[in-house]
This record gives structure tokens, C-alpha cells and sequence, in this order.
């Protein structure tokens, strides 16, 4: 039974159990499901989208209803699961059936301990990964509370679905956070999440950060959760669980908080500061040896997001383009695959390239838009380092290969995977001619007949899918051209032939078509490379200028139309029931006819079947635009679907920002209220006192004129006393200052008789001086004198040494005496000349002391002198 059969006889079944509920028909629609669940291997949504819908939708409404036994909803479900098993089949099932509701209805009218419920929530955290809840509802507010109740009892089997269900709730979903947030018990629940941080499970641990994550991340709890102090243990454990993890989702689910980390700047700085990031880089990257297409989507996913962050991504190049440092094994081993030439980190990104794993083409895109944007910050400087060129040296020739191989398969129907490839490595290549250095790696390598030959594989693609392809294909390949042929243009100087190549490409009138498409697009870098082609070209004398014009004018003319359709389909009457029905009649008669064995006996056979062959054509274009009217309106329904969702979200939100505007607006009335009342009290009060001031006022002005006459009063007695103070204080000065006066007196009188003494004394001394100085000038003239006749005496011993040599050793020895005797005259003469010199010091200073205390002693007269008029004076008085 192929699936076509499978699905009609499900969809009957289905019909047949909605329309009268029996044990019977309830039995054969479990068998059929169990059938339909046995055929499903692979996106059956998407390859048979009518036929499955229906049979979808039905099976959803009879899995939501209560009256359905559980083996029946069990096996709803589980072919439910097998087909969310893929992207499409979820988003399809996520996004166009209420499926999270009725899920969610099962889930709390069923028994926890029953499978049916780990089932239901299994699915539901598949079907909200990545997409959360489409609007807010009373099921989903049902679904939280369970949730919490059953995370907050810790039950070894629903933990784990009911941790990863709320951490897709909670992510990226401000009514779900605000929700949990305006709990009673939300204190508790963060104390059970931090509990369960500590659990053996990984999965449970990285279910658990993603909630605190994206609960908390905004607010103070996060501050403290995910500050300075703790990031860098949060850090360590993240990579540990992606690295160290129980398996596939455990790494999806950490690879998502570390991207959700990533989205707060302060946090991707805490980052860029990580002293272990090289290694947990390294570690990451080892991941894409295994060759897992799911786990490597999430890493490059990753890797990505680290390189939206301007200060991560020299780090990131700096662990890829580096080449591994040797390991230092025993002495004499040789290098193995695990020794001194162990590949690097960009070797691993290059391996997906030249060795694809079937299935996993989104994973090499990715790679190259990784290496895109790694290449782009590495050659963004004025110097590229040799780390870089070995590295793009490496790579060249596993992209050209690509080319090549894309080249071969151009025939191929698929046209969107085939410029897809073009165009990320022609974006690629692209971005090597932006430095010298790499520009003539990438010249040296890459030929003209490469280029023009796959230019032209893309042009003929492109013109055998216009008639039927989509116009998303279409443009994609337009984009695809136009980057080979911007690649020719940037490397026609260095590459031999390329000019030419280039310059034929341009005058082809099949560049014409995807030109014309990337002008009208509505991305700015697209129109910017087709105006800068165009400007080449427009020079060119076999340019197809007028073909181009008149495919632009087409294409408006088409656009023009595409968008009056809708309006024309809209206001076209139904087809005519009635000619249907008769048609119908006509052709079940000659049906029956032909088939009681008129062709044997009528003679108008060849009429009749003529007849059936038209009514066969007309049945076949009727139901050709039946399908296609079915087509348009399953594509309106979805619209409409997902219009209604946004409006019930935006209702939803208007409702509550009305509510809170209203609790605002009573609020406000009671505060009127209460100030309405204040202010009446206030305005007594101010009656009040107005009339207690006036009767202060009257008071006031007795109390003024009393206090005018207390102070004339407080005046006169203040200035009889100041008089009787001020004579009083005078008094008691005059008598310490004539007291002072005799005191100083004494003492000066007392000072003059010891100066008088010390005078005298220092008279003296100079004296005695003055003689010593004296009897010393006498001891150096004969000294001196005595010094001149020695050393006369010394020259005529000298004349006789000469004369007389045989008495040389008598004079010898006379002559050291009286050098001897010499040295001792001069060192006395020296030393007689110093003590003169010190005496002479001394008798200055003697001279200046004693001209100080002169002067002393004339102020001290003079002062006595003062005292005694001043004594005399004050004598008078007082005797007056």
C-alpha cells in the first residue's frame, strides 16, 4: 500500500470514528493509524500537503477530545511524534494546527503516572524548541502550573520533559516570563532550579540554567546569578556539559544558552576576558570530527553567534587559522596521526568541506559563512599573518573542487541548492581578492575556463527553471551570476584569459534575464553589484541594452498583473454545479454503457468514446483548477491562520495593557478621593487660623508697644552700665600694666648689672688675646729669620759639598739634621700661622659680641629710661 492509499483510507477512518464513535469504527481507525505509522518515512507533510492536512486536523480533534480512550490518543501521538521528527514536518504541525493546546488538554486530564503524559510532553517540548508558544491562552496558563508543580516535586520521570518544556517557554517569551514572574512562589521555584544545578544529569543541569537564564538575565536575581563573580564557573560548566554531554539535545540546549549568554553585551565581554576561551574553542571544535550533522549544526550555530560579537571574533581567528603546536612524545617515536602534526581547529572546518556528510549540505553552508566572517575580521588589517595565507592556501583548492563538482550537477532540477553553493563560495572568493596577499593565492589557482564554464552552467540552469521555478530560485541564481562574473571582474588583471571571459560574459544575451532581476530586488548589496556590472557593460558594443529593457518592462508587467490576481480571484463566480452534476450523469451513463458491453453491439462506438475522452480532458482541467484553487486557498488559510494568531497576541496584549490601565486609572480615582478629603481639612484648618491670626495680631501689637518701652528702658540701663564696665575694666588695666612695668623694670635692671659683668669679662679676654697674638707675630719673625739663615747657611754647605767631595758623607749627614731641623721650623712656622689666624677669628667675633651687647645695653638704658618716665608719670596721677 503505497501512502496516497494509506492517507485517503486514514482520512476515511477518520470521517467514519467523527461521525458516530464505536467501538468498531474506533478499532479501525487505531489500525489504520498503526498502518499510516509503519509507512511514514519522511516529510509527509510537505510531500503530500491537502491529503495530509485533513488527515492531521482530524486526528487532532479526535486526540482532544475527552471521550477518546487512551490507546487511541497514545497512537494519535505517537504518529504525531514521527511526524515532527523533521524541521518542516514540526514548524508545519506547530504553526497550522492547534496542536500545543490539545496537547496540553491531554496532559492535565490524564493520570501523571500514566506514559501517555511523558509522551504528550515529549512532543510538546519538540514542537515549542525554537518556537516557544504562538499566543497567550488559558491552556498554556494550565500547562505552566503543571509544569511547576511537577519540576517543584521532583519526579525522576517527568523531570526531564517538564525542564525542557519550560525552558522553551521561557525563552525569548515575555508573557511567559512575566507570568512566572508575577508568582507567589516564584522564590521557591529559582530555590528549586539552584537545588537542581547540583543533579548527576547534565541534561537536567543545562535545563535548569536555561530557565534561571531566561527568567532572571534582566533583571537583579540575574545580575547576582550570572555577575562577574560567578560567569566564569557558568562559563566552564556550559562547555563541559557541550562537550561532556549526554548526548544531542544536551548540546543543543547548552549551545542555545550560550547564545542567549552571548545577547548581553556585558556578558560576551566576561567572555572575551575567559582565560580558558582558546581551549573551550578547541574543545568545541573537536565536536566536528564526529561527523554529526545535528551536532555540528548547533556548534557552527555557535560559532557564529561568537562571531557577531566584535571582541570574540580575533579570539575565534586566532584558534582556528593557528596551526596546532606540536606534542612532545618519546624520544624516537615517530609523528603519528596523533603527534607533532596533529591537524589545527581550520583544518577540522575544511575537512566538512572536502568530505561532506550526505544529508548535512546546511552544515557546509554554514561552514562557509563561518569562515566568511572569520576570513573578513583576519584580512580586515593592513598585514595579514602567515598563519592566515597557509590557511587560505589550504583552503583554496577545496573550494575550487566544490565549483567543479557544483558545475557537474547544474542540470540538476535543484536550482536553489546549486546557487546556494555558488553563491557562498563565490562570496568567499570574493572576499580573498580584498588583499594583495591573497588575491594572488587565489589568482594562481583559479583559471578563467572555471569561471566562464560555470557562469554559463548557472545561465543555463537559470533560463531551463524560468518557466516553472519560483521566483525566491530565480533570484538566488541571479545572485549566484552575478558574484561569479563580480569575481571575474576583480581578477581579470591577474588571471590570463579572464578579461576576456569576462568581457564575452557581459555581451551574452543570456545575462540579460538575471541582470534585469537583481535591479529590481530588494536587497541594496544586489542592485549595488548589478548597477556596478551594468556600468561595465553598458561601454561594450554587443551589449543586449534593448533585451535587457524589454525583460525589465516584462518583469513590471508581471509584477503589475501577479498583484491584480488575488483581486480577480476574489470576484470570479464559483464554476456552475448543475452543468458538473449533468456532466457527471452523462459520463456515469456511457461508463455503464461501455462497461455492459456496448461496444460490441453499438455502431457508434468510436463516438461514444470520443464523447468520454472530452468529458475525461474537461474532467481532468477542471480538477487540475480545482487543485490549484485548493492549492491557493490552503495558502490563504495559513495566512489567515497565522494573521489570526498575531491578532489574538496583539488582543491578548491590548487586553492586558487595558487592564493595567485601568487598575492605574482606579487607582488614581482613589488617590483623587483621598486628597479631595485632605483638602477639605486643609481648608478648615486655613479658616481656623485665619481667625486665630487676627486675634494673634491684636495681641501682637500690645506685646510690640510694651517691648518698644521695655526696650527704651533695657537701653538707658545698658548704657549706665557699659559706663560703670567700662571704667571698672580700665581701672583693672591700668593697675596690670603699671604691676608689668616695675616686673620688666626689675629684670631689665637685673639683665644691664650681668651684661655690665660679661662686658668686662669679654674686655679682658681680648686683652689677653691681643698679647698672645702679639708674642706669637714675634716667635714667626724669628722663625722666619731664623729659617732665611738656615737656608743660607744650607747653600754655602752646598758650594762646599761641590768643592769638596772627599767630606760628602759628613756633610750628608749634616745636611739630613738640618733638613730635619728645617721641617720642624716650618711645621712649627705653619702651625704659628694657624693659631694667629684662629686668634685673629676670634678677636672679631669678641669684637662683634661685644658690639652687640653695647647696643643691648643702650636699648636696655633707653627702655629704663622710658620706665622711669612713665613710673614718674603714673606716680603723678595717682597722687592727683
Amino acid at each position: 500500500m503505497d501512502m496516497t492509499t494509506c492517507l485517503k483510507s486514514l482520512l476515511l477512518a477518520v470521517h467514519q470514528h467523527r461521525d458516530g464513535g464505536t467501538a468498531q469504527t474506533e478499532a479501525q481507525l487505531l489500525r489504520r493509524v498503526e498502518e499510516t505509522s509503519a509507512l511514514v518515512c519522511g516529510p509527509l507533510l510537505s510531500s503530500a500537503p491537502l491529503l495530509a492536512a485533513e488527515c492531521v486536523s482530524g486526528l487532532v480533534d479526535i486526540a482532544g477530545n475527552p471521550n477518546s480512550s487512551s490507546v487511541l490518543t497514545g497512537s494519535i501521538v505517537s504518529l504525531l511524534s514521527l511526524l515532527a521528527g523533521d524541521d518542516s514536518g514540526r514548524e508545519v504541525l506547530h504553526s497550522s494546527f492547534n496542536l500545543s493546546g490539545t496537547l496540553s488538554s491531554i496532559v492535565q486530564r490524564s493520570d501523571p503516572q500514566e506514559p501517555l503524559v511523558l509522551q504528550c510532553l515529549q512532543l510538546l517540548q519538540r514542537l515549542t524548541y525554537n518556537s516557544g508558544v504562538l499566543q497567550w491562552s488559558n491552556s498554556v496558563q494550565q500547562l505552566l502550573s503543571f509544569l511547576l508543580t511537577h519540576i517543584q516535586s521532583q519526579q525522576d520521570v517527568l523531570i526531564v520533559p517538564c525542564l525542557g518544556l519550560m525552558a522553551n517557554l521561557c525563552r525569548e517569551n515575555r508573557s511567559v516570563q512575566n507570568h512566572i514572574r508575577s508568582l507567589d512562589n516564584v522564590k521557591s521555584f529559582y530555590r528549586t532550579l539552584l537545588n537542581l544545578l547540583d543533579h548527576p544529569s547534565l541534561t537536567v543541569v543545562v535545563f535548569s540554567l536555561s530557565i534561571l537564564a531566561g527568567l532572571t538575565l534582566r533583571d537583579k536575581v540575574g545580575d547576582k546569578l550570572f555577575g562577574a563573580e560567578n560567569i566564569q564557573q557558568t562559563f566552564q560548566l556550559v562547555f563541559n556539559i557541550m562537550v561532556n554531554g549526554d548526548g544531542t539535545l544536551t548540546r543543543k540546549y547548552s549551545v542555545d544558552l550560550l547564545v542567549d549568554l552571548l545577547k548581553n553585551p556585558k556578558i560576551a565581554e566576561c567572555l572575551s576576558r575567559y582565560q580558558h576561551f582558546p581551549v573551550c574553542v578547541t574543545q568545541v571544535l573537536g565536536l566536528l570530527k564526529s561527523k554529526d550533522p545535528q551536532s555540528a549544526t548547533k556548534v557552527l550555530e555557535l560559532l557564529l553567534s561568537m562571531c557577531r560579537v566584535s571582541s570574540l571574533r580575533p579570539l575565534l581567528c586566532r584558534v582556528v587559522f593557528r596551526p596546532a603546536e606540536p606534542k612532545l612524545g618519546p624520544v624516537g617515536r615517530r609523528p603519528g596521526p596523533e603527534g607533532p602534526d596533529q591537524s589545527s581547529c581550520g583544518l577540522v572546518l575544511v575537512q566538512w568541506l572536502s568530505s561532506p556528510v550526505e544529508g548535512a549540505e546546511s552544515c557546509s553552508l554554514q561552514v562557509l559563512q563561518l569562515l566568511k566572517e572569520l576570513l573578513e575580521e583576519a584580512l580586515g588589517g593592513d598585514l595579514v599573518s602567515d598563519w592566515t595565507l597557509s590557511f587560505v592556501d589550504l583552503l583554496l583548492p577545496v573550494l575550487l573542487d566544490l565549483l567543479r563538482s557544483l558545475e557537474s550537477s547544474s542540470g540538476d532540477s535543484d536550482l536553489r541548492r546549486v546557487s546556494s553553493w555558488t553563491t557562498s563560495i563565490s562570496s568567499l572568493l570574493l572576499l580573498l581578492c580584498v588583499q594583495d596577499s591573497t588575491r594572488s593565492l587565489l589568482s594562481r589557482q583559479l583559471s578563467a575556463p572555471l569561471c566562464l564554464s560555470q557562469v554559463q552552467a548557472l545561465l543555463s540552469c537559470y533560463h531551463s527553471n524560468s518557466p516553472r521555478g519560483s521566483h525566491g530560485d530565480l533570484s538566488v541564481c541571479s545572485e549566484a551570476v552575478l558574484q561569479m562574473v563580480e569575481l571575474m571582474s576583480k581578477l581579470r588583471q591577474q588571471v590570463e584569459d579572464m578579461e576576456t571571459s569576462f568581457y564575452r560574459t557581459l555581451q551574452d544575451q543570456q545575462m540579460a534575464p538575471p541582470l534585469s532581476l537583481a535591479l529590481s530586488s530588494h536587497r541594496r548589496e544586489t542592485v549595488h553589484r548589478a548597477l556596478g556590472l551594468l556600468s561595465e557593460a553598458a561601454s561594450l558594443p554587443d551589449f543586449p541594452s534593448q533585451l535587457l529593457a524589454e525583460i525589465i518592462a516584462a518583469n513590471n508587467l508581471f509584477h503589475q498583473k501577479e498583484a491584480e490576481l488575488p483581486v480577480k480571484q476574489q470576484e470570479a463566480p464559483p464554476p456552475s454545479t448543475v452543468d458538473q452534476s449533468s456532466s457527471d450523469r452523462g459520463v456515469s451513463c456511457l461508463v455503464e454503457k461501455v462497461q455492459n458491453g456496448l461496444e460490441l453491439k453499438d455502431s457508434h462506438v468510436s463516438d461514444i468514446i470520443e464523447v468520454y475522452e472530452q468529458k475525461l480532458s474537461a474532467f481532468s482541467s477542471k480538477e487540475a483548477r480545482l487543485q490549484d484553487l485548493l492549492e491557493a486557498k490552503a495558502v490563504a488559510q495559513c495566512q489567515a491562520d497565522r494573521l489570526l494568531a498575531q491578532y489574538r497576541l496583539q488582543r491578548a496584549q491590548a487586553e492586558a495593557e487595558a487592564r493595567q490601565l485601568a487598575s492605574l486609572l482606579k487607582a488614581a480615582e482613589r488617590r483623587r478621593e483621598e486628597l479631595q478629603a485632605e483638602l477639605s481639612q486643609q481648608l478648615q484648618l486655613v479658616e481656623r487660623s485665619a481667625a486665630d491670626t487676627e486675634q494673634l495680631l491684636q495681641h501682637n501689637a500690645r506685646l510690640q508697644r510694651r517691648c518698644q518701652e521695655t526696650q527704651e528702658l533695657q537701653a538707658a540701663y545698658n548704657s549706665l552700665l557699659t559706663r560703670l564696665n567700662d571704667g571698672e575694666r580700665l581701672r583693672k588695666e591700668l593697675q596690670d600694666k603699671h604691676s608689668s612695668l616695675t616686673r620688666s623694670y626689675q629684670n631689665l635692671k637685673r639683665s644691664q648689672e650681668a651684661l655690665q659683668l660679661q662686658h668686662d669679662r669679654l674686655q679682658e679676654e681680648l686683652q689677653q688675646q691681643q698679647e698672645e697674638v702679639r708674642t706669637l707675630r714675634c716667635l714667626l719673625q724669628e722663625k722666619s729669620s731664623n729659617i732665611s739663615g738656615l737656608q743660607a747657611e744650607l747653600r754655602a754647605e752646598e758650594e762646599k759639598v761641590k768643592q769638596k767631595e772627599q767630606q760628602r758623607t759628613e756633610l750628608e749627614e749634616s745636611l739630613l739634621l738640618l733638613r730635619k731641623e728645617l721641617q720642624k721650623t716650618e711645621q712649627a712656622r705653619k702651625e704659628a700661622s694657624i693659631k694667629a689666624s684662629s686668634l685673629e677669628l676670634q678677636k672679631t667675633h669678641l669684637e662683634q659680641k661685644l658690639q652687640q651687647k653695647d647696643e643691648d645695653l643702650n636699648k636696655h638704658s633707653a627702655m629704663i629710661a622710658m620706665i622711669h618716665s612713665l613710673s614718674s608719670g603714673r606716680s603723678s596721677n595717682l597722687a592727683l
